[in-house]
């Protein structure tokens, strides 16, 4: 593996650490060339609660891997997450930056309902 895969991988657990110590359920997120992905999952990941993605029919747009593809990935993981009744969760970014298109989904996801 690359160097660049090995260390956002480190990040990812770095921070995957952190969350299970805060003792809350986690959003996750997964960005490829083509799609975005966002789990709302329990904070030792062994179950997704909910889930939405690019791949989805709900979000029909020609370009599924840009920031305004992300934004509606974020809004809708937040309404679903919140008809379970969870409003507060932590953040993993799996190691990603937080700008471009996962900061567009974070922020959708706040102004959705969200808390973190």
């Amino acid at each position: 593996m690359g160097n660049k895969i090995i260390s956002r991988q480190r990040r990812a657990r770095k921070t995957r650490y952190k969350v299970r110590l805060m003792d809350i359920h986690r959003l996750t997120v997964f960005r490829s060339s083509r799609h975005i992905y966002a789990q709302v999952m329990l904070n030792n990941g062994s179950e997704v609660i909910t889930a939405a993605s690019t791949n989805e029919s709900a979000i029909t747009e020609k370009n599924k891997g840009n920031i305004d593809a992300a934004a509606k990935v974020g809004r809708l993981i937040a309404e679903r997450a919140i008809k379970k009744g969870i409003t507060k969760v932590a953040f993993d970014r799996s190691g990603y930056k937080f700008h471009g298109r996962v900061k567009a989904l974070a922020e959708a996801a706040r102004e959705a309902g969200l808390s973190f």
